[in-house]
């Protein structure tokens, strides 16, 4: 099997409408098209749903599904808020700065910009409580090639002990020290 790309990814929205408001005002994002039901195509039950799909950019789609006979989104109690999240990559350091600007003239309260060593990132939540990443690429290829060479080596430590592996605290030097 060869995966091409990742057609989609679908999350669960509270409101269809506002969700396509957000991602098109905020994330530039056009509403490709929906779909809608009385039954799931796969499953045949019997569940009414909106399912939206928005373009996340160079053939990246972002979907959500409003189910209102399903029982009130809500949240893995036992996930911290941070985990689970979409990131979208940026041009560049500018163009994450000036979303930042967008976002908060917007209303939207913004984490960051967060240094990880080889990216830069900023950090809010979509209306339907998702966190969302922006991100920009600052690595030089000899990082990502030392990250990717240490990798199954910090897997395979992870993997016995269950406890942080340094070969790669480099990346966040800078950011604890401010």
């Amino acid at each position: 099997m060869e995966i091409k790309q990742i057609h989609h990814v679908a999350y669960r929205c509270n409101d269809a409408k506002e969700t396509v408001e957000f991602y098109a005002k905020n994330l530039n994002m056009d509403f490709l098209l929906a779909i809608s039901e009385d039954r799931v195509p796969s499953t045949k039950e019997p569940d009414p749903y909106m399912h939206l799909f928005l373009d996340a950019g160079m053939g990246n789609i972002l979907a959500f599904f409003e189910v209102p006979n399903s029982p009130p989104m809500g949240k893995d109690p036992n996930t911290p808020d941070w985990v689970q999240h979409i990131a979208f990559r940026v041009e560049d350091e500018a163009a994450l700065m000036e979303a930042k600007t967008q976002l908060e003239v917007n209303g939207i309260e913004v984490v960051g910009p967060t240094d990880h060593g080889i990216i830069k990132s900023i950090y809010f939540f979509d209306p339907n409580g998702h966190r969302l990443e922006l991100t920009t690429i600052t690595a030089t290829q000899e990082m990502l090639q030392e990250l990717h060479d240490i990798a199954p080596a910090m897997l395979e430590e992870w993997s016995k002990t269950k406890k942080v592996v340094t070969h790669a605290s480099w990346l966040h030097e800078k950011e604890f020290k401010e």
